[in-house]
């Protein structure tokens, strides 16, 4: 009776360590834009392909923030690390330099130089270890790649030990990369530049795929006219960038023999759901509804060639949705719940004139950017004034402005547990102010700095994968993704 007890203990440790084992290949796919309420929408619409797959076999759920969400790729850092922007350190695209008072990428670094761009990024302002590196750490011979559509998104995906990673340059129609990572631009990529293979898509007519009646959402104009653009004019914004990044995530598979040995292998992908006129992450157009029929051919047309070369039992792939544009201001408008701006340039003007009152005619504010009112800290020294009674007087002015919820000395907003997980502690203001619900957020008269608006955005996920796995119940926190692949 021992015997076969043991017997049977050991056949099921066999079993759960065949079932459970890492897969060959992991496929982590960033979707801008992409919302469950579209992914509903449009189901009935798909017969077959990839998001018709997933659908069906996929686990899903849905993922929330736990800090505040701009619609940059904070939500990016914080999905492929597990930590929010004040650990990670990726707060907003762009920071605020007292130096020069002006703003620059978050991933700026004038020690790394671009390959075919004159961008110089790298992924040394990223404090935290994202998935890729995770990879990296479990499997040192690990091959480890990033394909994307714009460069900070590639390079949040690719982390910090990727073997490369590549994005789309529109101007010059070519994959671009930055020499941050040990391949440089992958064999692939310079291939297909080599082939002219962007200029060659993007000389395309982007017009409508079926009847524009037959669409959920047609616009007025597109009920008149449909649509049609030269791919070239929209080409980040159009299906061609889509399927530019499958053609090239397919083409380093085969040219780096992704996911046929026993050391699982790892591709970050950025994909995009957003039209050129897309003021909203919901389907409001036939153009945007089009995005999503040809992303599901694209990612069904890649889960067929994986199937086929190294089997769906070898691979996993995660999709996971990021908020860009939220809910419009006019959808708000019209259930009469309108948004107002504020215009956060101006609170610094005000500001710099309500410190001259009190102190003289000097240049008491250096800017404002984001939430944050900078003070000129060099002249507050030469003048012997205490910073905190300044910051304090501040703070209590702009609670005075229409639009501002509550406002406080830098330091003592991270005790506020939303707030507090937003921010970059480097590159926090001397003021930190929030705005009342409704309010968008303007750095200039044309530039918002916040295009989501929504209280606690959600996001699609759906990971599928070809062995048995356990997985969570219920809705997800964003901190949560990254472990998804490792468990």
């Amino acid at each position: 009776m021992r015997k076969i007890y043991l017997y049977i203990t050991l056949i099921f440790s066999l079993f759960a360590s065949f079932t459970f084992a890492a897969p060959r290949l992991t496929v982590v796919a960033v979707v801008d834009g992409m919302t469950a309420e579209n992914l509903t929408l449009l189901r009935p619409y798909w017969q077959q392909g990839g998001l018709r797959t997933l659908s069906e076999e996929a686990f899903q759920t849905t993922v929330t923030y736990p800090h505040l969400v701009y619609g940059g790729d904070e939500t990016t850092a914080t999905l492929m690390t597990g930590v929010t922007p004040d650990r990670h350190g990726y707060s907003m695209d762009t920071y605020f330099l007292r130096r020069d008072r002006n703003t620059h990428p978050m991933l700026e670094d004038a020690t790394t130089h671009g390959i075919g761009t004159p961008l110089h990024l790298s992924p040394r302002a990223l404090l935290a270890q994202t998935i890729t590196d995770r990879m990296r750490l479990n499997y040192p011979n690990a091959k480890i790649y990033a394909v994307g559509i714009t460069p900070q998104t590639s390079i949040l995906l690719a982390g910090h030990t990727a073997n490369a990673c590549c994005w789309i340059e529109p101007e010059s129609q070519q994959w671009v990369a930055t020499a941050a990572y040990s391949e440089g631009l992958t064999t692939a990529a310079f291939e297909q530049n080599k082939s002219n293979r962007i200029a060659t898509l993007a000389a395309r007519q982007w017009t409508p795929r079926m009847d524009i009646l037959t669409y959920s959402a047609p616009t007025p104009q597109e009920k008149k006219k449909g649509f049609a653009y030269t791919v070239s004019d929209v080409l980040l914004r159009s299906p061609e960038a889509n399927t530019l990044v499958i053609e090239l995530t397919l083409a380093i598979q085969q040219t780096e023999k992704l996911g046929t040995d026993a050391t699982p292998d790892l591709i970050m992908l950025q994909l995009n759901t957003l039209s050129p006129e897309a003021e909203t992450d919901q389907i409001a157009s036939a153009e945007q509804e089009d995005m999503y029929l040809r992303l599901n051919q694209d990612l069904g047309f890649l889960m067929e060639q994986l199937n086929r070369r190294i089997g769906r039992e070898n691979y996993q792939i995660l999709v996971v949705g990021r908020p860009v544009l939220g809910t419009s201001a006019q959808t708000l408008s019209d259930i009469h719940m309108p948004v107002q701006l504020f215009n956060a340039d101006r609170a610094a003007a005000l500001t710099g004139t309500y410190l001259m009152a009190l102190y003289g005619h000097e240049r008491w504010v250096d800017g404002a950017y984001g939430q944050s009112i900078y003070l000129n800290r060099t002249l507050i020294e030469q003048k012997r004034l205490s910073l905190e009674t300044i910051q304090r007087q501040v703070a209590n002015f702009l609670m005075d402005f229409e639009g501002v919820q509550i406002a406080m000395p830098g330091h003592e907003a991270f005790h506020y547990p939303v707030l507090g997980a937003t921010l970059n502690k480097r590159f926090t203001g001397d003021v930190v102010f929030m705005l009342q619900p409704g309010w968008r957020l303007m750095q200039d008269e044309k530039k918002a700095v916040d295009h989501v608006i929504d209280d606690n955005p959600a996001s699609p996920l759906l990971f599928w994968t070809g062995t048995l796995r356990p997985m969570p119940q219920g809705q997800l926190d964003a901190t949560d993704v990254a472990d998804l692949i490792f468990k």
